[in-house]
């Protein structure tokens, strides 16, 4: 299925991965919103669950294992080009994860990766709805997903 214009929408997957009470951002390197900052995820694949789509997404993305612990939030992202016609059409399905092993490192679609405090999130040009979901996770499950285990 193609992303760009597509005749219906694209499921994905991404994971809010909160650890020493900072949360992993990547720099997106692919449109939409190429060069800025989101949580890592991606598309689920045919025949793929949520929780196996953001386990492989977040190690495409960052090179971290991780494990999907708790639903944060369905997000619904849809782009119109400068015609009003629907460019791009996402459900978003965004889980707390937690760290298992990995060290962070920028790969596949993302250009780099950084952990940021909850304080520091809003010095970043993300793309729509990131910083409100990550706040949610902080909100609903405190400065780290070790406690959720």
């Amino acid at each position: 299925m193609q992303r760009g214009y597509p005749d219906r929408p694209i499921l994905g997957a991404g994971g809010i991965i909160i650890s020493r009470g900072k949360v992993l951002l990547i720099k997106r390197g692919k449109e939409p919103s190429y060069g800025k900052w989101s949580i890592p995820g991606g598309m689920v694949k045919l025949g793929e669950t949520l929780d196996e789509a953001v386990r492989r997404e977040v190690l495409e993305e960052t090179g971290l294992e991780i494990e999907p612990l708790d639903f944060v939030e369905v997000f619904e992202r849809v782009i119109r080009d400068k015609d009003n016609r629907i460019q791009y059409h996402y459900v978003l399905v965004d889980f707390l994860c937690r760290y298992i092993s990995g060290e962070a490192r920028a790969a596949s679609d993302a250009l780099e990766t950084r952990w940021v405090l909850p304080e520091e999130i809003s010095e970043y040009i993300m793309t729509t709805g990131t910083e409100d979901v990550i706040k949610k996770a902080f909100e609903k499950f405190g400065s780290s997903a070790d406690k959720k285990i």
